[in-house]
Order: C-alpha cells, then structure tokens, then sequence
C-alpha cells in the first residue's frame, strides 16, 4: 500500500498526517517529512497516525529516532491517533514508554 503524507506547517505545531501502512518499503519517505518537519521554526511536531493501521518495526525506529532529534532540538514530538494494532506494536516493543503516542 502507498504511503501518502500530508504537512500543515504552523508556528506552535507542524502536523503530518500519514495514509497507509509504515513499513520497510516507504519508511525513508516518512523519516524525510518528519526531518524537513523538525527543520522547521515550530514548538511540535505532530504526526496524525488515524489513517494509519500497520507499522512495522523499520516505522517504529522512525519515530524513535524523530523523537530523539526532536529532543536535541528542543521539540516536542508526538503520535496521535494511533489505531489499535499501531499502539499495540509500540507498546510490545517498549515505544509507548519512549514517545509521545496516544490511541485514537
């Protein structure tokens, strides 16, 4: 399945919706939107997972990683909307504790 991403760029928060399954095949292309996000003049950015129902653990490392950068820049990072499989996924693999990610 494709992965499309939508931006809304604001300055207190930069939201990425994402459409699609997060996976090996398209994770670069979110990990571009959230870097180009995080380069941005914003207090937040913020990625909409609600279109979201599959991610595997090369997605995971994504948004582990966003999180981490987005930290030493002194952003606040954040998934929400997560569909019951995606938050399931975070929380076997210990994710829920490291980032922001809250259930639809």
């Amino acid at each position: 399945m494709e992965l499309t991403i939508t931006t809304n760029p604001a300055p207190e928060r930069y939201t990425i919706a994402v459409v699609g399954e997060v996976d090996i095949s398209n994770a670069t292309k979110l990990r571009d939107a959230i870097d180009l996000a995080l380069e941005q003049p914003t207090e937040e950015v913020c990625l909409d997972f609600e279109q979201v129902a599959y991610i595997d653990s090369t997605g995971v490392g994504v948004l582990v990683g966003a999180a981490h950068h987005a930290a030493e820049r002194g952003l606040r990072f954040a998934v929400v909307n997560a569909q019951p499989g995606v938050m399931r996924v975070a929380q076997l693999l210990g994710v829920d504790q490291e980032i922001s990610i809250t259930a639809l």
